[in-house]
């Protein structure tokens, strides 16, 4: 959901996932079932939406496919 969401890196998902964890010492399930509610619509805990936009931000982003014109 994280890959799809920020546009990241297949393998990147899980690395913002384990270092949320790691960072707020939270297990990593309650940072998914708390990324998971926030797509559904609930707010994130401020730990978790503070330390997960950072981790984000030092991810790679996949580049968008450029454009290719019919000859």
């Amino acid at each position: 959901m994280l890959t799809a969401i920020h546009r990241l890196v297949p393998a990147a998902g899980f690395e913002v996932l384990r270092e949320v964890s790691q960072r707020i010492n939270f297990k990593l399930h309650t940072v998914a079932e708390s990324v998971i509610g926030w797509a559904l619509g609930e707010a994130l805990p401020e730990p978790v939406g503070r330390k997960l936009e950072a981790a984000v931000r030092r991810r790679p982003r996949l580049q968008d496919a450029p454009d290719t014109e019919a000859g």
